[in-house]
């Protein structure tokens, strides 16, 4: 009594404390999981200029709505990259003072043809009404916000169109320029070498170490600048039906082929079921037992199983071939019969004209030219048919001419009608001309393959509850011992083996081999989890993953294991280069050669344009060097791409002067039409950007 009294007094107490800790828990799981700092914060900031989340969300989402079968990251990352390069570029837009006038804005905006070709707002005549489209739109006020939008997307289309000519204009190629590019294209040396080459030192005994691959990076920032990334080992352990479940499978349709004795409750007495092959009506029994519904589509036999399609296409009417694997299938089949001409194959000529879907991109033809020429066409094929291809490849108005007409293998219905009922109405061989709203076709049957109906039932080959727990319980012993150990070493243990790491960067889909595995990829950025920490994944239609933080790289280079196929060879030469210069002594060409086991060489009339040496490629260190020493001078050791070089100089023939450089200054200038397109990227490696997409489960 006196305990229940005291629970009394203190009941406020405890209710206090209670509600305390429930607050506490509320509060503490609400900043875990981002959800004051997630909706107080911005998507991301360019130069100071904050990005909401709010107007990126929609963005997303009306970019995941347009596209066809894109996910939420890749619809993200889209949008991204275009809200970086219209803050960079309005920036400067704004800083050069540009500004777009009312009818430089109607002329961008006449331009997208759901305006400038919208029947509400063109004339009599067909022409664009500035005066019918600002009524329209002054007429309905609803469609406010969608002029508001096009005009704002025009009007920085205008200031691009601006800023991009400004550019280009400003891209200027000088005479000196000119006659550079010339003296590099026609002036000649002549001389002797002598090579090194750094395949006669074996790989084996250069070796690169990791601290240097880094160190390689650390010295050339910009070549190997990368974001921030994770690397993560990981096991795959896949559920997979063992060979108990695929012999159960077997097994289940090994007894549907003959009769089974099932009790009729009703009746009281054992009723005899008929098995695939006596059943009377096979599509209520495939539909009954089997994981793919009854399909009566006629299959030529190329579209068969390879290994049973022999067997399968010759089956009598009536007879049943299998048990069969056919994929992830058990399945046998019976036979319901041939029909002759399912598919067919065919070529054409089509020649389009004016007014048809096709019409010509060589000639304007009217439509009686275009019958005029068919005809004649058509009378050469059937004088030789043998000229088909010959006369597609030259006259056809469609891509199918540079398969000299070839239309390959289709199906009843999968052409237009006229052509359609040629190709499956004639026999092979036959040619023919069908007029439809493409042209003109000169048509040629060239096959035709029968089809056999089959009916089909397919149990899959899945794991059994049994080999899924016990996949399961395996992945969870694994991600549970593997927590402080090496994981390579727990998986050994348990018959694993531990994939090579996946290098990923925060706005990856992709996780090595196993393609799009997002969830992985956040987890490992996640706030809080440290390179150790192991978590296990479920796959779907795979099986579990369990997954470590095996390096976190911020040093805003690529990771070394990534870098280590480009780097390592370079690196490797440079060691090799040390040896084979420490080979090269003696004060003549003879002299080196023998200390290097090498003979001289001639090369002759090279350029500075074209630095290739025969049967070696590409060494303008070479050429350059030699063109760059007097006669009879021998060069000291030159690092090159294939391996350390000497050379003396014989000749350098230089090419006259010109009078004038123009074609020149013309070839440049076309050369470097496309510096514009680097503007953006040259924008953002000095832009200061800000990403805070993974607070928001991007």
């Amino acid at each position: 009594m006196a305990v229940l009294q005291k629970i009394r007094q203190r009941s406020l107490l405890l209710i206090l404390v209670i509600g305390f800790c429930l607050l506490a828990f509320i509060i503490g799981d609400i900043f875990n999981s981002g959800g004051f700092s997630s909706t107080s914060k911005d998507v991301g900031s360019i130069d100071g200029k904050d990005i909401s989340f709010e107007d990126f969300r929609v963005k997303v989402s009306n970019v995941e709505k347009s596209g066809q079968g894109i996910t939420s990251t890749q619809a993200a990352n889209q949008v991204w990259e275009q809200e970086v390069s219209i803050a960079l570029l309005t920036s400067e837009f704004e800083k050069l003072g540009l500004r777009v006038g009312e009818k430089h804005l109607l002329e961008v905006l006449k331009s997208d043809q759901n305006i400038g070709g919208n029947p509400l707002f063109l004339n009599a005549a067909g022409a664009f009404d500035v005066t019918k489209f600002k009524q329209y739109f002054k007429s309905n006020p609803e469609q406010a916000q969608f002029l508001k939008d096009r005009e704002k997307d025009a009007d920085l289309n205008a200031k691009f169109q601006m800023y991009n000519t400004m550019i280009k204009a400003a891209v200027y190629t000088t005479e000196s320029e000119a006659k550079l590019k010339y003296e590099m294209e026609s002036n000649k040396v002549n001389f002797a070498y002598v090579a090194g080459l750094y395949s006669t030192i074996k790989d084996s005994d250069v070796k690169i170490t990791d601290a240097e691959i880094q160190d390689f990076m650390a010295k050339n920032k910009k070549k190997y600048k990368a974001d921030e990334s994770r690397e993560v080992d990981y096991v795959l352990i896949e559920d997979k039906p063992s060979a108990a479940d695929e012999a159960e499978v077997k097994s289940r349709i090994n007894a549907l082929l003959s009769g089974s004795v099932v009790y009729n409750q009703t009746t009281g007495k054992n009723d005899t079921v008929a098995g695939f092959r006596n059943t009377k009506n096979v599509v209520d029994f495939v539909n009954a037992n089997s994981d793919v519904p009854y399909d009566s589509t006629y299959i030529a036999k190329k579209d068969l199983p390879a290994v049973d399609a022999d067997k399968l296409f010759n089956l009598a009417p009536g007879a049943v071939y299998g048990p069969y694997t056919f994929g992830k299938y058990y399945c046998i089949s019976k036979s319901l019969g041939m029909k002759a001409g399912v598919n067919a194959k065919a070529s054409h000529i089509l020649i389009g004209y004016e007014g048809s879907q096709t019409p010509s991109q060589k000639e304007k033809r009217t439509k009686e030219d275009a019958k005029e020429k068919a005809e004649a066409l058509l009378a050469q094929v059937q004088a030789n048919p043998e000229s088909f291809m010959m006369l597609a490849f030259t006259n056809s108005d469609d891509s199918s001419a540079q398969q000299g007409g070839d239309l390959g293998t289709f199906g009843p219905g999968q052409m237009v009608k006229p052509f359609n009922d040629f190709v499956f109405a004639n026999p092979i061989g036959k040619i023919g001309l069908v007029e439809t709203q493409f042209g003109f076709h000169i048509i040629k049957v060239t096959d035709k393959q029968d089809g056999i109906r089959l009916a089909t039932v397919a149990q899959k080959i899945e794991p059994s509850e049994a080999t899924s727990d016990k996949v399961f319980t395996q992945a969870t012993k694994l991600e549970m011992d593997a927590a402080g150990q090496d994981l390579a070493k727990v998986a050994k243990g348990l018959g694993l083996t531990v994939a090579p790491a996946a290098s990923v960067k925060a706005m990856d889909e992709n996780f090595g081999p196993l393609g799009n595995q997002r969830s992985i990829v956040r987890w490992a950025f996640e706030k809080g989890v440290k390179v150790g920490d192991v978590k296990r994944f479920e796959v779907p239609n795979v099986g579990h993953v369990i997954a470590k933080l095996k390096n976190i790289d911020n040093s805003g280079l690529i990771a070394v294991s990534v870098a280590r196929p480009y780097v390592e060879t370079i690196l490797k030469n440079k060691k090799k280069a040390e040896l084979i210069k420490a080979k090269m002594t003696g004060s003549s060409l003879e002299a080196i050669a023998k200390a290097v086991g090498g003979t001289v060489q001639q090369a002759t009339g090279i350029t500075m344009e074209n630095a290739m040496l025969p049967n070696v490629g590409p060494e303008p260190k070479v050429v350059g060097n030699a063109f760059a020493l007097t006669a009879n001078k021998v060069s000291a050791p030159i690092e090159a791409n294939t391996g350390v070089y000497v050379v003396k100089n014989t000749s350098t023939v230089k090419a006259p002067a010109l009078k004038n450089y123009a074609a020149y200054v013309t070839k440049l200038k076309a050369q470097s039409a496309a510096d514009a397109n680097r503007v953006v990227p040259a924008l953002k490696a000095n832009a200061k950007i800000e990403d805070n997409r993974l607070d928001f489960n991007y």
